[in-house]
């Protein structure tokens, strides 16, 4: 099909029909559209929207542009979570294996941080040895030991996603509704899952801070799902704070592993969590789906499989025991004191102080210091004296970071 025409059609808000949106994710894929052709698309689309059968069919076209994964042989639903992102959202570490331990299978397609809020994959990467990208060979060998393996996207999952992207990234189309819904979902759609949950976040810490904004998001990836024959279910989640006390890559799997150790959790890290986990068992079908996770935190079933993940993706034995002798710590720890109750929280300029330290990216090819963060950070209606406890690569950043918290806290 001519490009162009397609191009045009979608830019005076003509639907496309299903082969002809086969055929643009065809060009994308192969190179048979320009890089100045999809980017035109993109625009358009994000000028006058996709209609939902539109992107329903973007979705699974985006999907079948690679490999899809099939687990026939699986001993349990097939289920995984997405969160829209966040500032301190650690909760895919303690889910995956919580999910895995009630009985569910869970390959979990994570990703790198972006802008303000942290990555899974990036906290991951900040355990010596784990391989955050095997090949899919080591990843069903993973979800064999472990029921869970929590992995980035692989050159052949959902190609046309990389690629449209990338140019959205480029052209600042990233904010359009449809291709947000079709590059989140093709990818899980791609993993071969029998459920899926969304957590969406709204709030000032969150990727859209607007609740209208955010319930939107989440009706579309839900019927979106639907209309591709995936189960959903999306719950929206406060980002107005911190989720938990940390934020930073180390830091963060520390507290992870606390609470799957059984240790005092901050109440809305645990309150989150357990209400994900809940929502994508029974969508899995398992009965009593909240009194299961419970039990299996408390019994260290959760924390079994998660030690289990980590040694099947290369990771060392003894992590959930001893997370201090392998998980790197920053050399510079600084106190942010403040006065009163905590009134409000600008969550986005916590999760740029944590940028700044080197804990996140400004540029694709920038190294991440998985070491540095934030420890003790406070919560609304709490005691501001201490705000946050900066750990930091030097002295200088560590003072640049306490001057951002406190211009982000309001008591």
């Amino acid at each position: 099909m001519i490009a162009q025409e397609l191009i045009r059609r979608t830019r005076d808000g003509e639907p496309l029909a299903r082969d002809e949106v086969r055929a643009l994710v065809d060009g994308i894929t192969h190179g048979g559209l320009s890089d100045a052709q999809v980017a035109a698309w993109a625009m358009a689309a994000f000028q006058r929207g996709l209609s939902r059968a539109e992107t329903v069919e973007l979705t699974l076209a985006m999907r079948d542009s690679g490999t899809v994964l099939d687990w026939a042989d699986a001993p349990g639903p097939v289920l995984d979570k997405h969160s829209t992102g966040g500032v301190g959202d650690k909760v895919s570490l303690v889910l995956a294996p919580l999910v895995a331990a009630c009985g569910g299978v869970v390959p979990m397609i994570s990703g790198r941080g972006l802008g303000h809020t942290g990555g899974t994959l990036d906290k991951l990467d900040s355990i010596p040895g784990y391989t955050s990208q095997p090949d899919l060979d080591r990843l069903r060998a993973a979800i064999a030991e472990a029921g869970c393996a929590i992995v980035g996207q692989t050159a052949d999952l959902a190609p046309a996603d990389r690629r449209l992207y990338a140019l959205r990234d480029a052209t600042a189309t990233v904010e359009c509704l449809p291709l947000i819904v079709a590059s989140i979902l093709s990818k899980k759609l791609a993993a071969g899952l029998g459920g899926l949950v969304m957590d969406v976040k709204t709030g000032s810490g969150a990727f859209l801070p607007e609740l209208d904004r955010a319930q939107e998001l989440a009706d579309a990836l839900v019927e979106t799902a639907e209309g591709a024959g995936l189960p959903c279910r999306a719950l929206l989640t406060d980002m107005d704070q911190v989720l938990g006390r940390t934020a930073g890559n180390a830091l963060e799997v520390r507290e992870a592993i606390e609470m799957l150790r059984g240790d005092p959790t901050e109440p809305r890290f645990y309150g989150v969590t357990l209400d994900l986990t809940e929502a994508l068992l029974e969508l899995g079908g398992v009965e009593r789906a909240r009194e299961r996770a419970e039990a299996a935190l408390r019994s260290g079933a959760a924390a079994d499989r998660f030690a289990r993940m980590i040694v099947a993706l290369g990771g060392p034995a003894d992590l959930v025991e001893d997370p201090d002798r392998h998980l790197p710590s920053a050399p510079v720890v600084l106190p942010v004191r403040g006065s009163g109750t905590v009134a409000a929280i600008d969550v986005r300029a916590v999760g740029l102080a944590v940028v700044e330290l080197g804990g996140g990216r400004t540029r694709e090819d920038q190294p991440v210091d998985h070491a540095v963060g934030l420890t003790e950070v406070a919560g609304l209606g709490e005691d501001a004296g201490t705000l946050a406890v900066v750990h930091a690569r030097d002295e200088a950043s560590a003072e640049r970071a306490a001057r951002r918290l406190e211009a982000a806290f309001r008591t």
